[in-house]
């Protein structure tokens, strides 16, 4: 293996993290790595509560595809049996906790995803089922031996819990000992994770030392915030960018951000060299340039990344054609209305958006308008007619009589 340097990885590894816990320790193990020609095997566990990955997951994925590219191992943990104690972190109350056959679903499609940003065939897939269900209690009595509650109630949201008297169970206290019997099942080197995931990846370190193992590394990258500039990005706020998207709705959406989350987004989000993301940063402080040209640029950036430059160039024009030029697009979705229908029910039918409840709150909020006049009423029925009906920024739908 060519390995580039201990210090150049490093200085590499570095870019865009929050921390690197303790940075000397990794400088040691990168050293060992390129001194005996093996590879670090890094850690980066994935809880499969939700089916879809968005670019908030990418962050991280995105740091674990650079230590791929630096010849080092990467280990995808699917927490398949840690789901079924769901992972407290930065919640205010206990969650629910998934069956086996939910989590091994989701995991399908996450492998799949994340092979938009992995390399797949170098990477190793493992379910934390295969170590953490073979446990004895005398094996877990073992394990919650090795550490105090007292130093779990140290942890943000917990401590906050306990303060304002919400309860917390005993299974909860587990999740971050099942998590750090991980990097023990799998001699971890290095672990990374989002800011939240801190207190854990401590645990780790903390979990290895009493098993007789090096401890491993830590790596902690920023939560990404979600298209409302307010909340981290995640799928039950609704204000997530998926990988899934089709091109027109990611550009779409990627265009929504506010302008002060555009850096951010092309720090974390995609692949430039540090040299064009110092030209990004001195045009958004260029008075004379037009915020939303730049971000033309990061939707374009992006759109190629997950999909390719035909379709990042097909999706520009698209939100030129319709957002910039308040034109309708072309090749809109029809329905055929033949007797008088209520509109909820005609756009819940056209699949655009599958949820009653999600068109009527559209409704409450002048998000949808029927030949560009918004519609504030919940109970109108659609006489037969041609009209065009917008549905929230990016999405239409032609009735035809």
């Amino acid at each position: 293996m060519n390995w580039l340097p201990p210090e150049k990885q490093l200085e590499s590894i570095k870019f865009g993290t929050v921390d690197v816990i303790p940075e000397d320790e990794l400088l040691e193990k990168l050293k060992y790595s390129v001194d005996n020609n093996e590879p670090l095997r890094v850690k980066l566990g994935c809880d499969p509560s939700a089916p879809d990955l968005h670019l908030g997951h990418s962050v991280v994925l995105r740091k674990l595809r650079q230590f791929q590219k630096l010849g080092h191992k990467a280990i995808l943990v699917i927490g398949d049996f840690t789901a079924m104690i769901g992972d407290p972190s930065g919640k205010n109350k206990t969650r629910p906790a998934l069956s086996s056959e939910k989590t091994r679903k989701n995991a399908e499609t996450y492998v799949q995803q994340a092979g938009k940003v992995l390399d797949l065939d170098k990477l190793e897939i493992q379910f934390n089922s295969e170590w953490l269900s073979k446990l004895s209690f005398a094996d877990v009595i073992k394990l919650a031996s090795k550490y105090t509650v007292a130093r779990i109630l140290e942890r943000d949201d917990f401590e906050k819990r306990y303060r304002s008297q919400t309860p917390i169970f005993i299974h909860e206290f587990m999740y971050p000992l099942a998590q750090a019997y991980d990097s023990v099942a799998l001699e971890a080197d290095v672990e990374l994770g989002g800011t939240d995931q801190k207190f854990n990846l401590l645990v780790g370190r903390s979990i290895q030392s009493e098993y007789g193992q090096k401890p491993q590394a830590i790596i902690t990258m920023p939560l990404l915030v979600g298209t409302d500039g307010v909340n981290k990005m995640s799928k039950s706020l609704g204000n997530y960018i998926a990988f899934e998207d089709n091109p027109n709705d990611m550009f779409g959406k990627i265009m929504s951000i506010p302008d002060v989350l555009i850096e951010d987004y092309f720090v974390l989000t995609t692949d430039l060299p540090k040299s064009e993301l110092d030209k990004v940063s001195a045009m958004l402080k260029n008075s004379s340039v037009n915020p939303m040209e730049i971000k033309k640029r990061l939707g374009w950036e992006i759109v190629r990344m997950y999909y390719n430059k035909e379709s990042a160039d097909d999706a520009k024009q698209h939100f030129e054609q319709v957002f910039s030029r308040k034109q309708v697009p072309d090749d809109i979705p029809e329905f055929h209305l033949s007797e008088p229908m209520n509109l909820v029910d005609i756009i819940a039918q056209s699949g655009l958006i599958s949820s009653k409840t999600e068109v009527r709150r559209l409704i409450r909020q002048r998000a949808i308008k029927i030949d560009g006049e918004p519609i504030t009423d919940e109970h109108l029925v659609l006489e037969p007619k041609n009209c065009i009906i917008k549905i929230g920024k990016r999405k239409w739908l032609k009735c035809n009589e």
